[in-house]
């Protein structure tokens, strides 16, 4: 791994190998944990704004048309803590994703016409995630688990604060953040000469003094928290989680560790409990999310409202059983995560965006001690952090069939 900054601030971190592609990915450290209630969703509809034209490419058409020619793929995200674009492209046409990507973050026109469209886009997004219980269930949880944290926000925002976005709140907010001081520009594939081909595209970019998100402290959650909204839906989902700790902080390994035992695919305990030996859901998951500053842990299911309490009861029952943990249990949820992490890593793009990922919560280079870290996870470690994080204090949130 190859780690570059410009002149003007921008990071730059490249992983040469032998595939035919190249994935470009540029990540602004800017998400919906920096916005205000009033603003709230913004960094999102940046997100959308950035596809929607260019001086040069005057609408989304023309930027889509440019990078689909070449058969390659391009898209977008926006997390609480990351904007993101990327394309993965052919190795040859790797400065014409660059060219690509540097219009867009260098000349987006937000015209004024396009904005209210869009907005009309983002209002269907946000009802299609509420219509969706499987993904609105998150938004519940999040919302119910975290009391102070920004985390507890939507990244979509609210449709009032969408509203009320004009062109010149947007020119602010992005002039504000969307700097290159602020931005990682992460590549991986087999490409040469990556600092001067980016300098030639994204080196006239000016820098500028970044506001600092304020760190909010979350408050440790001293009782059991319940949250049940009633739809007329054909099945029920269930999520029971808690509050955990960042990605730097070494029990995130230990948790996903422990996720690995309770939810590697058909064979993790939870899955096989509810499942397999019981039939008492279809989907039934476990999430481990570190971030830069938070964390949760948490285990899903879809299922019938007459087994929530069942379905509940089986899941605290599988946190106590990891006192009991035996040492192959825990050998063999590492060797899942060390084959997981491998096969994931070899698409350019996750790879891209696994190393942007660790260079904005820290340093690239901890992408490269991930599975080390992994592999130091003992026993006991297991049994402690079962411990001090599944503990009686759980956040459930129901969405209940009526």
């Amino acid at each position: 791994m190859e780690k570059y900054r410009l002149k003007n601030g921008t990071t730059i971190i490249f992983e040469k190998n032998s595939s035919k592609s190249v994935a470009v990915e540029v990540i602004f450290k800017v998400g919906s944990n920096d916005e205000s209630k009033e603003i709230s969703g913004i960094s999102h509809f940046l997100e959308h704004m950035l596809f929607e034209g260019t001086k040069k490419r005057k609408n989304s058409r023309k930027i889509a048309s440019e990078i689909e020619k070449y058969g390659a793929e391009f898209n977008a995200y926006t997390s609480n803590d990351r904007t993101a674009f990327f394309i993965k492209i052919i190795n040859k046409r790797f400065e014409k994703a660059l060219d690509i990507l540097s219009d867009m973050v260098a000349n987006p026109l937000f015209n004024k016409k396009t904005i209210e469209k869009e907005k009309q886009v983002i209002f269907k997004e946000i009802n299609l995630v509420t219509d969706d219980s499987r993904q609105h269930q998150w938004i519940l949880f999040q919302k119910t688990l975290f009391e102070k944290h920004p985390t507890k926000n939507p990244t979509y925002g609210t449709i009032e604060a969408i509203k009320s976005l004009d062109r010149k709140i947007i020119d602010s907010y992005y002039n504000k953040h969307y700097v290159p001081n602020n931005m990682v520009i992460s590549i991986v594939g087999n490409v040469n000469h990556v600092k001067e081909k980016i300098e030639k595209y994204f080196d006239n970019l000016k820098p500028k003094k970044l506001a600092l998100r304020k760190n909010i402290k979350e408050p440790l959650q001293k009782r059991k928290k319940k949250f049940v909204e009633k739809r007329k839906t054909v099945s029920s989902y269930m999520i029971l989680g808690y509050k955990s700790v960042s990605r730097i902080h070494k029990d995130s390994y230990v948790l996903d560790v422990i996720s690995a035992i309770l939810g590697k695919g058909q064979s993790g305990w939870i899955f096989d409990e509810i499942r397999n030996k019981r039939g008492l859901a279809y989907q039934v998951g476990v999430l481990n999310e570190n971030e830069g500053d938070y964390g949760y842990f948490a285990v899903f299911a879809g299922l019938d409202k007459k087994n929530i309490e069942k379905t509940k009861g089986i899941i605290l029952q599988q946190f106590r059983k990891l006192n009991n943990v035996r040492k192959n249990d825990v050998e063999e949820a590492k060797n899942y995560i060390e084959g997981n992490h491998t096969i994931s890593m070899e698409d350019n793009f996750q790879k891209a965006d696994n190393i942007a990922f660790w260079e904005t919560i820290k340093n690239a280079s901890l992408a490269d001690n991930y599975i080390k870290n992994i592999k130091r996870v003992e026993i006991n470690d297991v049994k402690r952090a079962a411990r001090k994080y599944l503990n009686k204090n759980y956040t459930l949130v129901v969405i209940e069939q009526k």
